[in-house]
């Protein structure tokens, strides 16, 4: 029997208090597919939640390079990471996959009926530092391992995230390219062809009809990377 990764989104994180708030104050926006809700550098006044639809959630690195950190889906939100700052600018960029609704939830909205509420400024503040942990393992990861190390790991996520669990091992069960699987790894596609090779020949991997991609040793790509079996909360590319 198939046993798939249970995804949990952020709106399932939070108190129903929380959520109410959050739709009680939000607008709703529609967006395009490949188009930017927002970009890295610019003014944060907002954040959102998603209705429907698709977002990739990235930063450049130093080099110039994409380093894709999230996916995001319906419930999720993006852009809080700017909450309680002056002069707030956006830390990462959301690009829509597809055509997409969001919620859009002024940011001096939100703070000022959180001033107002201390227990609902605890729960948000707590929520958004599990996100920053997140974002700082998955630097961490390419940081320390490299290029392979990220990969690895990029794996490792994806299983927990979207991972289905068959005869032959665990199916990463979402559509990727590989130039889609290097932007997780601040690579170039061809490092990440050579690799992923290099993984199918040591039957670490394999791939399905349709180019999906099945992780058959999940515990040797844990040991390559010395993994510290972080909580799923944390170690997931959501």
């Amino acid at each position: 029997m198939e046993k798939k990764a249970i995804r949990i989104s952020d709106m399932e994180l939070i108190s129903d208090e929380l959520k109410n708030l959050l739709v009680s104050i939000g607008t709703l926006k529609k967006v395009q597919a490949d188009t930017f809700l927002f970009q890295e550098g610019g003014d944060a006044a907002e954040l959102y939640l998603i209705k429907t639809g698709l977002f990739q959630i990235s930063k450049l690195t130093s080099d110039g390079r994409e380093l894709n950190m999230r996916i995001c889906k319906a419930d999720d939100i993006i852009g809080e990471l700017t909450l309680f700052s002056t002069d707030a600018k956006y830390m990462l960029s959301a690009l829509s996959l597809a055509d997409s609704e969001v919620l859009v939830i002024k940011k001096e909205s939100l703070e000022a009926e959180l001033i107002q509420n201390a227990a609902l400024t605890f729960e948000f503040m707590r929520w958004i530092s599990t996100h920053l942990r997140k974002n700082q393992s998955k630097i961490r990861d390419l940081m320390i391992n490299g290029k392979k190390g990220a990969l690895y790991s990029t794996l490792i996520r994806f299983t927990n995230s979207y991972g289905v669990q068959t005869g032959e091992g665990i199916l990463i069960d979402i559509h990727l390219t590989n130039q889609e699987f290097a932007k997780f790894c601040a690579a170039t596609r061809e490092s990440v062809n050579r690799m992923l090779s290099e993984l199918k020949k040591k039957d670490v991997i394999s791939a399905t009809a349709d180019g999906k991609i099945i992780v058959k040793d999940l515990q040797y790509l844990k040991n390559e990377i010395g993994c510290e079996d972080c909580p799923i909360s944390i170690c997931n590319i959501d």
